[in-house]
């Protein structure tokens, strides 16, 4: 399964990175391979100053070795070795009508002292981050992963939004970080779903992944913006900072098991205010966007 998923993802990292240079026009993307120095390592791509993209990346890693001590912790076992691999991105585009997203597909196994696998299982999904909403994006967005997820299993749409409007919280601020998508997690076999169900079901939200985002791109990508516009735009991803570095699960696990750290923080944005105290216009299109980060929505 390690095999087939890391090969799916190589797969799909070129498929995804070898689109948005087409939609982008102009800039390409730098590719660093990288080792682990404990086991493993990756493929970083990463495009910047482009005509689209301000910066983004589509990532790829496998590591594996001796489970770290805080993750020892959280599993409650003594010792074991793992095997982790999975593809994220994040793409920050410089206008500010696109919206920031983000996705990753993970698999993950753990063995005990004789090798054999004693847990394994897949996560991932893909969320939506507007700075200024349109509606009909995120209703796009959502329905793309609802077809992906209805091929599958009927009530997988609505409990992974739920868990992804959950976990994409910034609680500190009591309000959502974007619009949400889906989130699973410890997606693992049961009497109901073997792990190749599993594998079917993760690839088939990754290959949805270019259709949920790349119409709304070409949507917004003409769209005439000011100097305020930039700077909501720029006070906004602050919040997508916050979360990153407070909450975010897969960037504390790339900082507890020793992850190549410019991968880790390639999902922050090239440009960011924090302002002090800061609200829009009441009424504005700004204040919109807060009004319905405030409490999570059902898009369709």
């Amino acid at each position: 399964m390690k095999d087939l998923f890391l090969n799916y993802i190589h797969q799909l990292q070129d498929t995804i990175t070898s689109t948005i240079e087409k939609i982008d026009g102009k800039a390409t993307f730098q590719e660093d391979l990288w080792k682990r120095p404990e086991g493993g390592g990756g493929r970083t791509r990463v495009i910047e100053n482009g005509n689209i993209f301000e910066k983004g990346g589509v990532n790829i890693s496998a590591v594996h070795g001796e489970l770290p001590e805080a993750l020892r912790k959280n599993f409650k076992v003594e010792q074991g070795d793992f095997f982790a691999c999975g593809l994220s991105l994040v793409l920050h585009p410089k206008n500010p009508f696109i919206p920031t997203v983000h996705a990753n597909w993970r698999y993950f196994e753990m063995y005990d002292e004789q090798g054999n696998v004693v847990t394994q299982w897949f996560g991932g999904g893909q969320d939506l981050t507007p700075y200024y909403l349109y509606d009909e994006d995120a209703i796009h967005f959502h329905t793309i992963c609802k077809e992906a997820c209805d091929k599958h299993h009927p009530e997988f749409y609505p409990k992974y939004k739920e868990i992804c409007d959950n976990y994409f919280w910034n609680a500190h601020r009591n309000e959502a970080r974007g619009v949400g998508g889906l989130f699973f997690d410890y997606l693992k076999e049961t009497d109901e779903f073997s792990m190749q169900d599993r594998y079917n079901f993760v690839t088939e939200v990754g290959n949805s992944f270019l259709n949920s985002y790349v119409p709304i791109v070409e949507r917004r990508k003409e769209m005439e913006y000011t100097q305020a516009h930039k700077d909501w735009q720029e006070v906004r991803r602050g919040r997508y900072v916050e979360f990153n570095l407070v909450h975010d699960r897969g960037t504390l696990f790339g900082l507890k098991t020793n992850g190549r750290i410019e991968s880790i923080l390639m999902s922050l944005p090239p440009t960011v205010q924090w302002k002090y105290n800061h609200h829009p216009e009441e009424g504005s299109h700004e204040a919109k966007l807060l009004e319905v980060l405030k409490t999570p929505k059902a898009w369709i």
